[in-house]
């Protein structure tokens, strides 16, 4: 696939162009309202999007202070300069002064339209809207505080990807502690080997999972955990797989079981409060591969995560209000924690948990047309993977509303982009 540079797609493989944006699409692209908001706030005039593109290599303190305003990032307390030492790597400091909060960029909204949709496999299907989503994190963020966490407290999720994930994180980092998480369907030691570094203080996780139809416990893996993690001394257990799940049978002595059903029924009167912290203050843990040696920590700033996400969102993937966007991803890879960040766009954001092949490999497609999803993210993996199936979801689907495929992970190879085009859409 070659990329021209005017918006216009090649196939290396056929050498026909794929696609090409009408003039309403770059008209109303995120993007050029962006480039008309720098021109008329610096008195510029960019002859297209190559020349907009070097001049934010040329002026990074412009851009990025143009992306902040752009982006409406909420903060505190604004920043006193966007960009000091830009000669230093590392050691430039970014938005010095500002003081922001993550959760309370990605709970502007509080309205009723859909913030969450959730489908574990055919077996579960949710739905939060934006208004929801608010008091749920408002209520675990308070019993967050009454157990002690505080800012640059570790707190970690052995979760699926579902809604009380989301509402986890978000709780989390409303206090400004720091969120890292698992799938379930690592093993022990992989678990151990990554929560063990951050020394958490509370650990969330699901009773179980569905995977091909199929019910994984998680529980057991969890005791396992907290015998090599001490620092844990709560976990917050959300039903998905039983409709009681035997948490208080799991309590020790040192740590104690609560069910996150619990939580969430219990009212606490005040306004959702969001700790004020750092542009650079850490907000993520994530980890390398572990393929030489014990995963490495990598750990994500609060501003730096929000406005990088942002501008991906806005300007590359061209997100809108409007949008449904999906990723096929689990809580253990990056592309989660992005996703997620959708939310500060007012986007509904679409979860899925299990078995991305499920039913022949057409789940993922009854679901795009069933909850109009409008941007579908995948690997090259899974295309590759459906690819060879056979699979045609043109003759299959309707899809009317997908606009964008997004692929990321491995290499996509051209024959892969003339067959989105040739049996998907």
């Amino acid at each position: 696939m070659l990329f021209s540079g005017h918006g216009d797609f090649f196939s290396l493989s056929t050498k026909m162009q794929l696609w090409q944006p009408t003039d309403e699409q770059v008209r109303n692209a995120n993007l050029t309202h962006f480039m008309r908001q720098v021109e008329a706030e610096h008195a510029l005039s960019f002859a297209g999007y190559h020349e907009f593109h070097q001049w934010s290599v040329r002026e990074p303190a412009l851009f990025w202070g143009a992306v902040w305003d752009f982006c409406g990032i909420k903060s505190a307390t604004s920043y006193s300069s966007v960009l000091t030492d830009v000669d230093r790597m590392p050691g430039a400091r970014w938005f010095s002064g500002s003081r922001l909060n993550f959760a309370e960029n990605l709970l502007r909204y509080r309205d009723d339209r859909p913030a969450l949709v959730f489908w574990g496999e055919d077996r579960v299907q949710q739905h939060w809207s934006y208004a929801e989503l608010a008091v749920a994190v408002r209520q675990l963020a308070g019993h967050l505080k009454r157990l002690g966490v505080a800012p640059r407290d570790r707190v970690v999720g052995f979760m699926p990807n579902m809604p009380e994930t989301v509402i986890a994180m978000l709780a989390t980092a409303s206090l400004g502690a720091v969120w890292s998480s698992c799938s379930p369907d690592f093993g022990t030691e992989g678990v151990v080997d990554r929560f063990g570094q951050i020394e958490p203080k509370v650990l969330f996780t699901a009773d179980g999972y569905y995977y091909k139809g199929r019910v994984f416990e998680s529980l057991p893996k969890v005791k396992q955990v907290l015998s090599a993690i001490p620092s844990i001394q709560q976990v917050i257990v959300s039903q998905y797989v039983h409709n009681d799940p035997p948490a208080v049978v799991c309590s020790t002595a040192e740590v104690e079981f609560v069910k996150l059903a619990d939580i969430l029924a219990t009212s606490q009167e005040g306004p959702l409060e969001f700790e004020q912290v750092p542009f650079d203050h850490p907000l993520y843990v994530m980890y390398s591969s572990g393929t030489t040696g014990k995963p490495k920590c990598i750990v994500h700033s609060v501003g730096g995560t929000l406005i990088e996400h942002l501008k991906e969102l806005l300007l590359h993937t061209d997100l809108k209000r409007d949008d449904k966007i999906f990723y096929a991803t689990t809580c253990g890879w990056m592309m989660w924690n992005w996703l997620v960040s959708s939310l500060a766009i007012g986007a509904t954001v679409v979860l899925y948990d299990g078995a991305p092949l499920l039913h022949d490999g057409r789940i993922l497609f009854d679901m795009m047309d069933a909850e109009q999803v409008s941007v579908f993210g995948t690997s090259a993996g899974f295309i590759s993977a459906i690819k060879k199936s056979g699979l045609r979801p043109i003759e299959t689907h309707q899809l009317k509303s997908l606009r964008s495929i997004l692929s990321t992970g491995s290499t996509l190879v051209p024959e892969c982009f003339d067959y989105i085009y040739e049996h998907v859409k």
